[in-house]
């Protein structure tokens, strides 16, 4: 089936710069940590795909360990850019990472420099590039020196592997370390990719004035909490086709409590007399902070990704929608 995108996809969605870098990126990202597999449709994952380049989403978020198994994510991506993108390569940002268990003994793990550059060579044979846009670490280690990793980081970028160096998973203290010392190498940081959502705030005390500091662009991850600030939940029982239901992901049966479905529905009231859903309240109030550049979500379909398109061509949340988010947050 040809598939051409429309002239005009760039028109509604906003680009904000990743922080003080000249990469700017699509308010909404569209991650491949799930659906994204080998035991995933294919067509689907084409559609999902097609669908949000077709709507001006640009940044395809992958890692080494997507799939299952572990590296299929990036090779049905490579299998997407093949057949669809491959024209559109300098319009589209490919973002893979490397810092957990990818295969056995001690160089599959982590973030030592022998680690993270034969990774990316590995994730660039899957998806069939020369580079990728930006290369984060996937979370800190704590037996590998920091200067090892940034070292690498820096290596890296400089060997055209990739254009730009970014962390994932580091708090306030870890990203400014990382910050300095990729600062002194001479490659700044400019990126972080967190989680952060209306369930998990710690983000808000500890890393988002950091990121301000220091001109880094924030990447919200899970900004719906895996799918519990969706309408998916609100009804009680757990739908088949969901993450909770089939155990992927980290959201199990146990986490979807009568307390947190009380939470989601009293937020949905807030969403629905604002004339939106749920969901795109959770993102609408995740990217209202200054230092959040994109948004990062997962999708099954393609109406998930035109629902997140349409909350940030909304308007910003009023100071009354905010305070009542506020009141049933601290209820929690």
């Amino acid at each position: 089936m040809s598939w051409t995108p429309p002239a005009g996809r760039y028109a509604a969605m906003p680009y904000p710069h990743c922080g003080r870098s000249g990469l700017r990126l699509p308010a909404v990202s569209l991650g491949l940590w799930h659906n994204f597999g080998a035991e995933a449709d294919l067509e689907r994952q084409r559609a999902i795909v097609r669908t949000a380049f077709d709507q001006g989403i640009t940044c395809f978020d992958l890692a080494n360990n997507y799939g299952p198994p572990p590296g299929s994510a990036e090779s049905n991506f490579g299998r997407l850019l093949e057949a669809d993108l491959r024209p559109y390569r300098d319009e589209i940002v490919v973002c893979t990472k490397a810092g957990y268990t990818m295969w056995p003994g001690p160089y599959g793990d982590w973030g030592s420099r022998k680690y993270l550059v034969a990774s990316l060579d590995q994730s660039l044979k899957r998806m069939g590039l020369d580079y990728v846009d930006v290369f984060y670490h996937h979370r800190p280690d704590p037996n590998t020196p920091l200067e090892e990793t940034m070292a690498a980081l820096d290596w890296i970028v400089r060997s055209g592997r990739a254009l730009y160096a970014g962390i994932s998973n580091y708090n306030g203290e870890q990203t400014r370390r990382a910050a300095a010392e990729l600062r002194r190498l001479g490659t700044p940081c400019i990126v972080n990719q967190s989680k952060y959502s209306m369930l998990v705030r710690a983000a808000e005390a500890d890393l988002l004035p950091v990121l301000e500091q220091e001109g880094i662009g924030g990447v919200a991850f899970s900004p719906l909490a895996q799918g519990l600030l969706s309408d998916r939940y609100l009804g009680g029982a757990l739908p088949g086709d969901s993450r909770a239901a089939g155990g992927a992901g980290f959201l199990k049966p146990e986490h979807v409590t009568d307390e947190r479905l009380r939470i989601a529905r009293a937020l949905d009231a807030v969403a629905r007399e604002g004339g939106g859903s749920l969901a795109q309240l959770a993102l609408r109030w995740v990217k209202r902070q200054p230092a959040i550049t994109s948004v990062l979500i997962g999708a099954s379909k393609p109406e998930q990704v035109l629902e997140a398109v349409r909350a940030m061509q909304m308007p910003a949340l009023t100071a009354d929608e905010i305070a009542a988010v506020e009141a049933i947050l601290a209820g929690a």
